[in-house]
Formats: C-alpha cells, structure tokens, sequence
C-alpha cells in the first residue's frame, strides 16, 4: 500500500507481504523541495527465516558491541569498488611490530587508494562532506601475499605498505577474500606499471606525502629482502635538482639506498631482540631455557625480600623505576635485583606483571581460552580440576613450565597472607587479567574477567594436584 503526499512532504512506503511467505517491512523515507534536492535516508528491517540457520557474527577484542556486529559473509555478490565488511588488523606501523586487534571495518577500493570506514554510512556522510576522511592506505609501492602464519583465522592475506605499514585482511568466506586479494593485487599491478612520477618524502610522523611533480622520470627501485621491516624511503628528482652542486639529495639517496636492513643488524648484533614484548617461546629457544631468566630473577628476589610486604603484587611500584628496569633488562645489561634502586620490592613485582602484560600471546595461549573457560564452568569440583589439569599438560613446555614456576611462587605469597594481606581471592584479581585474556572480545568483558580470575583462584588452591608436587 502506497501513500503519497505532495512534493513538499515526506512520502512514507510501506510494504508488506502475505502471511505464507517470510514477513518483511521496509520503510523508506525520501524528501526534496523545488530548490534542492536532500540527501535521501533508508531505514530497513527484515525479519530472518526461522527454518534457516544463523550465520556466525565476527567479535572484535575491544570497544565493539554485539548490536553493531555485522555479517561479513552475508553478501554473496563481493564488489571491492562499491565496498564490503571485512575484519582487519594492523600488525606493523612504520616498521615497528603493533598488537594485533581485530576489527569490523567497511573498506572500499578507490584506484590506487583501500579505503577503511566505520560502517557504510560513514563512507555516505564522507562523500557529502569533503572535510570527513577515512583511513586510507596508499597501495603505490606496496605488497601482497597470503598470510596463513600471521594469524590462527582462516582466509587471511597481508598487505605491506611502501612506508612499511602491515594490515591484515580476512573474511569468513573464501570466495570474498579471494575477490579482495585479486582486485587489490591487480591495483598495486598497475601502480606499479603506471610509469607516473611520484616524488614522495614521507613525514617521519605522518601518514600523509608531500607531492611533488618533476620531468625527469622515476629512479627505479633496489628490489627489497625479504622480511626487510625498515621504513622505505622513495626519493626522485626532477630536472631542477640538478643545480644542487653539493648534491645533497644524491648523497641522501646513496645513504639510504645502502643501509641495512633490520635482519641484517640483528644478524650481526648490533640490534638484539628485546626481552619485553617478544613471545615466550622465542624468548626461551634464545636463552636455551623453558622458563625466562627475567622471571626467575623477580621470583627469587620478591621470595628473598618481599614475601611479607604488605600488598605484594597489588601495589604498585613507582612507573619511572619499573620503565628504567624494563630498559636494563630489554638492553641485555647485567641485572642485580639486590642493588639499592631497585630496592622498593613493588618496582619488581610491577615489572614481571608487565612482563606478562606485554606478551604478544598470553601465559595461557589465545587457542586454550575457550577451553579454559569451559573447563571451570564444569559444576562437579573433581571434574573441574581434573578437566583444568588436562588443559595444563597440553600447553607448549616454556608456557607449562613458567605457569608451574610462578603459580608454585604464588604458593608461598599465600603461605605468608597473615603479613602480607594477599589472600587467594586477592591474586586471582591482580593475576587473572594478566596471565589470559580472549583473541577477540565475547561482548562482555565482566563474565571473562570472573572466569579468568576462577582459573587462577582454581590452580592456585589445587597446585600440588595439578602440577603434582609441592
């Protein structure tokens, strides 16, 4: 049924169906006048088949609520120019490794530009206002590939910027990431064929290029090594350049042309791998070891000094003092925890809890969190211990055996709770949040927070049942 007002008026549609088949209404609201024609706004709400099965939604970690979640799977029909919900995570910035969050994004393809939105209609509300930019990734001089290492999903490939920028893209469906993959490889093709001269100077703090357009044509590029991170520089030079007698820029380019690549100083030495925010296992195999040196240094100094100090590991220690340590230890110096700076024991207990914080996968890995949580849902006491102890001895030998060295310290934090006031309970708070965490955010942030805490409250009661000694 149709109802129709005069040109002035909003005009409401409203459109139903029979009874036999899937009930649907759909509303549209469209105005105009006689001098300008306004922006016209659909609002539409269809009811789901029951007899059909609902597809799964795609979580993101953080700030990302269950109403805002979107199919990304629910268009058959990809179309990388008009635009699509795809998952993305930036893993690299500059060169320099990020933490890896997932999110929902509406991402377009414009030419030589990937274009990442909120949600369709902030990609609407950007084309009617000009001052309203999305995130955007230039795809001159950049690489593509799939990327089934970089991340436990499925249907994933990495794109790799010229300024050194990592994004990874995934879809539930492969035929979608496939047409995503072909389309933005077949862009960077013809960017790279295209023959323009781009005479580009990135900003050292900027995502943005100053452009400038010569008549000489481009300086080709030195192929770069594989797994090279360090940031690319493009340097051209237009006719003008050749009144520089002192040749600045030349010498600039020869510079910059011949320097090493990341690998390279790590090979020789000159740049060794950190101590903070490098994965366990990593860190073991470079130590020779399954528990990290780091951590047995703070464990046998708070048992030395700490044990009965009032608030262990819930106060914090002074920031400035733990970033100092974490500096010294990351810089591979000789670290002595008995030396009068580091005398305030909360400085130590503050710095292995970053230590753990900051680990690109957590003590108990992404993979074992659901089961985890499963397991401590069990309602029969034995069952649960049992199903907790199970999960323990499945996990990568550095990962089991740093979890039986720190929960078997915890142990004697608790032995001496009359004078430190650290009850079970009370580790479980500090300990839970930091020792796991989810890949990707169920949508309710408070229930992981209480089965992450019963996890460690449950190990740290059952130890000498779970680990099977004292």
């Amino acid at each position: 049924m149709d109802i129709h007002s005069s040109s002035h008026k909003p005009v409401v549609e409203k459109l139903s169906t029979s009874h036999h088949s899937v009930g649907a209404v759909q509303m549209r609201i469209k105005s105009s006048t006689t001098n300008c024609d306004r922006l016209s706004q659909t609002k539409s709400m269809v009811l789901p088949d029951p007899g059909q099965p609902q597809k799964p939604i795609s979580r993101h970690r953080r700030n990302l609520s269950q109403h805002n979640l979107i199919d990304i799977t629910a268009g058959e029909q990809s179309n990388p120019g008009k635009g699509e919900y795809l998952n993305k995570a930036k893993i690299a910035d500059g060169g320099k490794k990020t933490r890896k969050n997932w999110t929902t994004t509406w991402v377009v393809l414009d030419g030589s530009k990937l274009l990442f939105y909120k949600d369709s209609k902030q990609q609407a509300v950007t084309n009617l206002k000009p001052g309203c930019k999305p995130e955007s990734v230039d795809l001159y001089g950049a690489r593509i590939e799939w990327a089934a290492d970089k991340s436990s999903r499925k249907n994933v490939f990495l794109i790799t910027t010229g300024s050194g920028n990592e994004f990874l893209l995934q879809a539930e469906s492969y035929s979608t990431i496939s047409k995503w993959h072909d389309a933005i490889g077949k862009a960077i093709e013809c960017e790279s064929k295209s023959g323009k001269v781009h005479s580009s100077i990135r900003k050292s703090s900027s995502t943005e290029f100053l452009n400038r357009c010569g008549s000489e044509s481009p300086v080709s590029k030195e192929h770069k090594p594989e797994h090279r991170r360090s940031l690319i520089f493009k340097l051209n030079y237009s006719a003008s350049d050749s009144a520089d007698k002192n040749g600045v820029k030349n010498r600039l380019k020869k510079f910059i042309s011949r320097r090493p690549s990341m690998k390279t100083l790590q090979e020789k030495g000159i740049i060794k791998d950190q101590v903070f925010g490098c994965h366990l296992i990593t860190l073991c195999e470079r130590e020779g070891t399954t528990t990290p040196t780091f951590v047995k240094q703070c464990v046998e100094a708070v048992e030395k000094r700490g044990l009965d100090a009032d608030g262990i590991y819930r106060v914090s220690g002074n920031l400035s003092t733990i970033q100092k340590l974490r500096f010294i230890v990351d810089q591979e110096e000789k670290l002595n925890l008995d030396d009068s700076q580091w005398e305030d024991i909360h400085v130590v207990t503050g710095a292995l809890k970053m230590f753990f914080r900051e680990l690109p996968e957590p003590l108990f890995p992404y993979r074992f969190f659901e089961p985890f949580v499963e397991a401590i849902k069990i309602r029969d006491y034995n069952q649960r211990v049992q199903a907790v102890k199970k999960l323990l001895y499945q996990l990568p030998r550095p990962h089991h055996d740093t979890m039986k060295l720190l929960f078997r310290h915890l142990q004697k934090v608790i032995a001496q709770a009359s004078k430190n006031l650290m009850s079970t309970q009370g580790l479980g708070i500090v300990f839970g949040p930091t020792l796991l965490w989810p890949e990707l955010d169920s949508g309710n942030m408070a229930v992981d927070m209480v089965y992450q805490n019963q996890i460690v409250e449950l190990i740290l009661t059952e130890f000498t049942e779970i680990f099977g000694d004292k």
